[in-house]
């Protein structure tokens, strides 16, 4: 029986890689991937200037920031 296994693993032939091909499924699946990791980081930008809003509007128990009287890098000088 072992004898049989070791002679149909050795004599599987391995494709070359011309014959193996992606095709247009491949091509779907990479673009939707990238709409998706593009979809993801809109969105996560997003959330993350709401969420730094509500922060500086006192939402979370903070402090309320008030952004215009923070002196700016020319009064400084």
């Amino acid at each position: 029986m072992l004898d049989l296994m070791l002679i149909l693993l050795v004599d599987d032939p391995t494709p070359e890689p011309t014959q193996v091909k992606a095709g247009p499924l491949g091509f779907a699946v990479w673009i939707f991937m990238i709409l998706a990791v593009v979809a993801i980081g809109f969105f996560m930008v997003r959330q993350l200037r709401r969420a730094q809003a509500n922060k500086d509007a006192g939402m979370f128990g903070d402090e309320p920031v008030d952004r215009s009287a923070t002196p700016s890098d020319s009064e400084d000088r």
